[in-house]
C-alpha cells in the first residue's frame, strides 16, 4: 500500500543507524535526485541548485575525507566521539551533497540591484526546499537519512576531489541508507503556540 504525502512527511525524521543494504538501483536514486531537482522552485527560476550523488566508493570517500578534516581540528579525545558518528554515515548507502550555485546569484544581483540582498536569502530558501524534496523521496523509497554540514572542513577537498566548480557553494550532506533502527520519539509544542487562523 502506498503511502499519503502527509505520512511520508510524518515518517520523514533523522536516520543515523543506517545501512548499505540497497533499496533501489543506483539510477533510480539519480533519476529521483533528479526529479526534486528540476521541480523544486527557485526565485525569478535561477535554477540555483547543484547536486553530487556520491554512491559505491565515492560515497566512502567523502566520510574519510570529513574524518581526515576533523581529525586535524578536534583534541584525539573528542575526535573519538565524532569518529564514531561519522562512521555510521559511511555505513549507509550513499550520500547527496548539496550546493548553490554562486554565479547565477551574482548574476541575478547585478541585474536586479534593488533586490540584490535577498537573491542569497532566496537562494538559501530553494536548497532548503530542495534538501527537504530529496529527504522526502527518499523516505518514501524506504531509505533513512539525516542532514549533516561539515561544509567548512570539507568544501575545499570536495571541489578538488570531484572536479567541481568554485562557484559552486557547498551547503549541505545528506547520508541515507536502509534504516537499522527507528529514531527516538519526537516531541512537538502544541499547535496552538505555533499556528495562528483569522478569518
Amino acid at each position: 500500500m502506498s503511502k499519503t504525502f502527509d505520512q511520508i512527511v510524518e515518517n520523514r525524521r533523522s536516520f543515523y543507524d543506517i545501512s548499505k543494504e540497497k533499496v533501489l538501483e543506483d539510477d533510480e536514486i539519480v533519476k529521483k535526485v533528479a526529479h526534486a531537482v528540476k521541480h523544486t522552485p527557485s526565485a525569478f527560476n535561477s535554477q540555483t541548485g547543484r547536486v553530487l550523488v556520491l554512491l559505491g566508493d565515492a560515497h566512502d570517500r567523502l566520510w574519510d575525507i570529513v574524518k581526515i578534516g576533523l581529525k586535524e581540528k578536534l583534541s584525539a579525545e573528542r575526535f573519538v566521539t565524532t569518529e564514531q558518528k561519522l562512521n555510521g554515515f559511511q555505513k549507509g548507502y550513499g550520500t547527496v551533497l548539496f550546493f548553490e550555485e554562486q554565479n547565477t546569484i551574482k548574476a541575478l544581483q547585478e541585474q536586479f540591484s534593488s533586490a540584490k540582498d535577498n537573491f542569497p536569502l532566496w537562494s538559501l530558501q530553494s536548497s532548503g526546499m530542495l534538501q527537504y524534496n530529496v529527504w522526502l523521496s527518499l523516505e518514501d523509497a524506504g531509505y533513512g537519512a539525516s542532514l549533516q554540514h561539515y561544509n567548512s572542513v570539507i568544501e575545499e577537498k570536495v571541489h578538488e576531489t570531484w572536479d567541481i566548480s568554485k562557484s559552486w557553494k557547498l551547503w549541505a550532506q545528506m547520508p541515507f541508507g536502509m534504516p537499522n533502527s527507528q529514531p527516538d520519539a519526537k516531541d512537538s509544542l502544541p499547535m496552538e503556540e505555533r499556528i495562528k487562523v483569522f478569518k
